[in-house]
């Protein structure tokens, strides 16, 4: 696939599909078996992690948040590619990890530990961390897993207000079609570690395209507000007798 600058992609399929394992081949943390990764036409095994780091974030559901660093310690962790060997941040870390905390709206929470906020808080510090890298491309893996309805709208429009406003390229994983359909300019389809589709939302998630992936009956229609695909479930459609 080829992503352009300031594009939000969506990354579906069913479980196990190879949806997390694309995200590792894209940041670096798996090696390329077959193929090539170009960022801005250079092969990113010739790109070194620390510099590769000052282009690429990643946000991944493995990073542990059972320890009490405050919220302006976490974001912080997002300059280790410039800091010096010592290890000791500039006025210039602290100036661009306080504006990372101010576009993620998490400035109120500097001082509090990340173990005692809600977890769209949580996010929301994680995604600061990420934007202290100054990234260009930010890669998401399942961003709104484990929060309410409310908490997902406010970690995606946060996301698409920067998309929108520096033009940050986001890759970012979906369970829920709905959202992807709502939130992503372009969405692939993965299945089996293949791709399957890669287009717009409209293009994409047809009921046709879903029961031949996700083994489900739904009903696709147009969101009367946004005019995007939205996809209907009922119970009973797929088990009838059950």
């Amino acid at each position: 696939m080829d992503v352009a600058d300031g594009e939000f992609i969506g990354l579906i399929g069913p479980n196990g599909s190879g949806k997390t394992t694309l995200l590792r081949v894209l940041s670096k943390v798996l090696p390329v078996k077959s193929g090539h990764i170009l960022l801005k036409g250079e092969n990113i095994e010739k790109i070194s992690r620390n510099n590769l780091a000052k282009t690429m974030a990643c946000l991944s559901q493995e990073i542990s948040l059972n320890l009490p660093f405050s919220v302006r310690e976490m974001t912080l962790m997002g300059r280790f590619p410039y800091l010096s060997k010592l290890g000791h941040e500039t006025g210039r870390d602290i100036e661009v990890a306080e504006e990372a905390m101010k576009l993620a709206d998490i400035s109120h929470l500097s001082d509090r530990l990340i173990t005692e906020i809600s977890g769209g808080e949580r996010q929301r510090a994680l995604i600061a961390m990420c934007l202290a890298q100054e990234p260009k491309v930010l890669l998401l893996d399942e961003p709104t897993n484990h929060l309410d309805v409310g908490h997902q709208l406010s970690v995606l429009d946060l996301i698409r207000r920067l998309n929108r406003q520096t033009n940050m390229t986001v890759v970012s994983v979906f369970h829920d079609l709905n959202l992807a359909a709502e939130y992503c300019h372009k969405i692939m389809v993965l299945d089996d570690g293949e791709v399957v589709m890669f287009g717009t939302p409209k293009e994409v998630l047809t009921s046709e395209m879903i029961q031949k992936v996700y083994g489900a009956k739904v009903l696709t229609e147009l969101n009367p507000v946004s005019q995007n695909p939205h996809i209907i479930i009922a119970a009973d459609m797929n088990h009838p007798n059950q």
